[in-house]
């Protein structure tokens, strides 16, 4: 964005430049006195962990008359509100409509059941938030408060407790109010990475004292982790046995405890499998991909036909996608080219500052626990690089990992000449960073906006908002009585765009959403609903979503 002064710099660039010069100035003024204080702190185990808990859902909240509550957009998210609304009808799978086949959607199955195809873990978060609240978005963020306090309490069994406040501090800047998990309903990033947390900060502590909780910790966390990422949970499981490698009289200790965690997330497991696909062995997304297949996005080549005139940008973005999802034929040399592209998507988990902190970890790997580490996140890297594309939630249970790995490289600076005084300034920056990002999103102007798009993997910038969705819900907000709104889409339609999205219980619902599938279809289900509810057309394709009355 062109700025005011001769340099190109904007009022916010300034802004920013004056936030990191005043925190510099106070680091190293009063540097001394700050660090008795943060020490004195971090002694306090209790007191940290619950004002981590508290930190990022206060900030959160700080940010509703610019930010408000997430409105769901991508069919992940109304698939997950459409399990955590089962749950809250005290059911584990709904039963089929008899007019299935108009409301056919992404992620659901209509046979033999009407249910989400995901495990429980995100779905009893937001139902969770529904309880307590009536917003589902509730469960979202106690479940970011729960990331950055649970990933303090892992830190503790690594490392001294002043560096693990540290290590909280910064899960709060890179996982809190700013953060994708903490913004949207969808792959339980945030809860998957407080499960991680809890089974790393458990290893430690189950090696030095092996104490019975510790074990029952392990298995609560691994079983949470198994209700909310399945996949992943084989490459989590393969870490955990990597690190009692040496001791294993440690792991079998830790198994015997662990399965009585462990039992009754089996049992859930086997129900939801019941109740949802008719078999105990049969998971639902397993029963999903057998009838819809893998959602595969991509249908290119990884290079364009010879008579096809691409822009440089074009070739770029169009190669850029070819190594993200894969391209048809997966080979040796294809799987590394993919895994070479997707580094670039692990700067999610490392404020810019910190890759120098990446740096001074690599001077660490001759230690046993290093090693340890650094072959836990290559594990999730090459498990996660065999599926088609990478979102970041598949790798959320290491989360704790990355920022331990960023605490031991601060550690390593420190033993360098002039390196304190480094590691200083990164963290100075860290905290910069977030703060002045923060900021800009607390006293947000529409004059702002175009600076706020070069804010990297921020998730509640104005572009992203679903417009769309939010007008058509205060439209139909203003209907009365019980609605049935046909969905009908143009030719030109992006079908990951859907919006035929219901309740638990689609019958008991105000409002109904159908697929259009042409007159004489429709009006088996206008039949059906007996003339009881005011029929609508939606037409969500145009630069504004249509609504109007239904034309038989």
């Amino acid at each position: 964005m062109p700025g005011d002064s001769v340099v190109g710099f904007a009022p916010a660039d300034w802004a920013l430049f004056v936030v990191t010069g005043l925190l510099l100035l106070a680091a190293f003024v009063w540097r001394h006195g700050v660090q008795r204080i943060f020490l004195a702190l971090a002694a306090r185990e209790r007191i940290c962990a619950v004002s981590l808990f508290l930190t990022p859902i206060a900030l959160r909240l700080l940010l509703l008359p610019h930010h408000p509550v997430p409105t769901a957009n991508i069919y992940d998210e109304f698939s997950q509100l459409l399990l955590a609304d089962t749950l809250l009808h005290g059911r584990l799978a709904n039963p089929p409509h008899p007019l299935h086949q108009f409301f056919e959607t992404f992620f659901v199955l209509q046979q033999p059941t009407y249910s989400s195809m995901y495990p429980l873990g995100q779905g009893f978060v937001l139902a969770l938030g529904r309880l307590i609240s009536g917003t589902a978005w509730t469960g979202v963020l106690l479940a970011g408060g729960a990331l950055c306090a649970g990933c303090y309490w892992m830190l503790r069994g690594w490392i001294a407790p002043g560096w693990a406040l540290l290590g909280g501090l910064l899960a709060v800047a890179e996982f809190g109010p700013l953060c994708q998990w903490t913004n949207s309903y969808w792959g339980g990033g945030s809860i998957a990475a407080a499960a991680g947390c809890v089974v790393f900060g458990t290893l430690p502590r189950i090696r030095e004292y092996g104490r019975p909780r510790d074990c029952l910790l392990l298995g609560a966390g691994f079983g949470v982790h198994v209700l909310t990422r399945q996949f992943e949970s084989v490459f989590l499981l393969l870490a955990i046995v990597l690190f009692f490698v040496r001791a294993p009289k440690s792991i079998f200790r830790a198994a015997g405890y662990s399965a009585l965690a462990l039992i009754p997330v089996a049992m859930v497991i086997l129900l939801q499998n019941r109740a949802v696909t008719h078999s105990w062995l049969a998971l639902p997304e397993q029963l999903h991909r057998y009838q819809y297949g893998v959602p595969i996005t991509l249908t290119v080549e990884p290079l364009p036909t010879p008579h096809v005139a691409l822009t440089p940008q074009q070739e770029t973005d169009l190669r850029a996608e070819t190594l993200q999802h894969g391209s048809g034929t997966d080979s040796v040399g294809a799987f590394l080219l993919r895994l070479e592209y997707r580094v670039r998507y692990y700067r999610f988990f490392f404020l810019p500052p910190l890759y120098i902190a990446l740096v001074g970890f690599c001077f660490t790997l001759r230690r046993r626990r290093s090693l340890w580490i650094a072959g836990t996140l290559s594990l999730f890297a090459l498990g996660t690089n065999l599926f088609p594309y990478l979102l970041l939630h598949y790798l959320a249970g290491v989360t704790g990992l990355f920022v331990l790995v960023s605490i031991l490289g601060l550690q390593k600076l420190c033993t360098l000449r002039a390196g304190t005084e480094i590691a200083q300034v990164l963290i100075v920056l860290c905290l910069a960073e977030f703060a002045g990002w923060y900021a800009l999103h607390l006293f947000e102007t529409p004059g702002l906006y175009g600076i706020l798009r070069y804010e990297t993997w921020d998730a509640i910038n104005h572009e992203d908002e679903p417009k769309k969705r939010t007008a058509v819900r205060d439209q139909l907000a203003t209907v009365p009585g019980k609605l049935l709104v046909f969905v009908r889409y143009s030719g030109r339609h992006v079908y990951q765009d859907e919006w035929v999205w219901n309740d638990a219980d689609i019958d008991a619902s105000r409002i109904v959403f159908a697929r259009d599938l042409g007159n004489e279809e429709d009006k088996k289900l206008i039949r059906y609903y007996g003339g009881k509810r005011r029929v609508l057309l939606l037409e969500p394709d145009g630069s504004e979503a249509t609504l109007s009355e239904w034309d038989n």
